[in-house]
Order: structure tokens, then sequence, then C-alpha cells
């Protein structure tokens, strides 16, 4: 294996990649292969239909979750009014999913808060403000060869925190995915662990700070960076009769160029 091999490897795995060079490799591969991906809202019909067939293909093959008749996943946070559902396509193929909700006083819904509202209410009665990414899932038949789908999938979650102006992003973690919050966002344990059916395995408390270790995340890796433009399409809700696009084209490479 290569020298660049090797640290593409070692930071898609959770390791450390050190030198500018390196980085700068394994920021290039994100970037190429960002130029093949397309987000697309999901919000009714055969779009929702697929993502949360994916999310049951991807729990289920990690034996997450049991068997379900209909093989699908979804709930109740799924279709309240502050839930942002996304499907990631790469060459025209759904390859990844993930759930956002922004939480605020006004609309407190999310799925940390059924696990950590007693820690989270007080916050948001102060004004504080969340976006809480969720049912973030990876078709395990391409899993192995997109090991750089997290980077791809949770630069939404990147993007939402940037539109909404958040406070924090805050996330029901597993144990084995620690490291890689911590690395890449700086997150840290807020919350203890703590069940959430249906899942089988408990889940922690995670936060990172938007105005601090955000802002540090965005400026290291610039395929997180995005235009206004963009961050409209993704998440601003359209008025009465108002067309939304059908999918949207990642433009980190054009907020470098600016």
């Amino acid at each position: 294996m290569t020298g660049q091999a090797a640290a593409l490897r070692a930071e898609a795995d959770g390791g450390s990649v050190s030198g500018d060079v390196q980085g700068s490799a394994f920021a290039r591969s994100v970037s190429a292969l960002l130029e093949r991906t397309e987000y697309r809202r999901c919000e009714s019909g055969e779009d929702l239909e697929a993502i949360y067939r994916l999310r049951f293909k991807a729990y289920k093959a990690y034996g997450l979750v049991g068997e379900a008749e209909n093989e699908r996943i979804s709930d109740a946070m799924d279709d309240t009014p502050n839930s942002y559902r996304f499907g990631v396509f790469v060459d025209g193929e759904l390859v990844s999913t993930v759930r956002l909700h922004h939480i605020t006083a006004a609309e407190p819904r999310g799925p940390v808060m059924r696990v950590y509202s007693d820690m989270l209410e007080p916050r948001l009665a102060a004004g504080e403000t969340f976006v809480n990414p969720g049912q973030f899932t990876a078709d395990p038949s391409v899993a192995g060869s997109f090991r750089l789908l997290p980077y791809l999938t949770l630069r939404l979650a990147v993007i939402a925190n940037t539109y909404f102006d958040s406070t924090s992003c805050v996330c029901l973690i597993r144990d084995e995915h620690v490291a890689f919050y911590k690395r890449i966002f700086g997150s840290s344990q807020v919350g203890l662990a703590r069940p959430y059916p249906p899942f089988t395995v408990p889940v922690m408390l995670y936060e990172s700070n938007c105005k601090e270790n955000m802002a540090k995340t965005v400026a290291r890796y610039s395929f997180f960076r995005s235009t206004a433009a963009e961050r409209r399409m993704l998440f601003r809700r359209p008025d009465v009769g108002e067309l939304t696009p059908l999918t949207v084209l990642p433009t980190a490479k054009y907020r470098v160029a600016a």
C-alpha cells in the first residue's frame, strides 16, 4: 500500500493523518467522490420507501434490529414538521441516507428528546437550538467500496448547522462510533448511555458546539463547506405551490474557489 493510500485508509477508518500532503490527498478523494454525488430531500412516494428500506437493510445487516414483516424502518419522528430526510446518491444509485431534526423551543421534537429531554429541555427554554442527525445508514453492499460515505452523508449535518445557525449538533451515538465523532466534529459526551428501543444497543448523547468545534471542522475539511444557494435548496421549506428541487449537487468546490 502506498503512503497516500495508507493515509486515506487511516483517515476513513478513524485514525489520524498528519502532514499537509496526506491531509490534502484525503480531501481530494472526498471531493472527487462529491463530484459523483447528488443529495435528494425525500418527502413522499418512492423516495421515502427507498430510504426506509435502506435503513432496515443496514440495521439488519449489523444486528441492530430483529426481523420486520415489511422490511422497512420508519417512526413518528419522520413526519414531524422539523424533520428533513435525505437520500445520498452516487452515480445515480442510492447509497446512504440520513434524517435531520432542527430542534427549537417552538418545535422540540427529535430523537434526542425521546432519550435526553430532561437534559435538553432547560437549554431549549433558555434559547438554545440544536440540529440532531439520526437514522444515518449506508447500503452494506457498497459501504466497503465507499469508505468515505460518512463524510458525504454527514456533510448534510454540517450544512444544516450553518443554515439554521444552531447552538450545537447533538447526536445519539453507539460506542463504536465515538472515535469518529470526536475526531471529525470535536464532539464530547454530555449524557451517559441509555436504552433506545427498538435498537438492541444503548446510545450516548454527544454534542459539538457549532461556534467552536464545528467551525474548526469546516476550516480543516474543505469538502464540508457550502454555498448559501446549496443551503437554501437543501433546507428552505417551499411556499405553497412552489416546486422543490429534485436533487441538489454539492457545492464545496465552488465555495473553496470563491
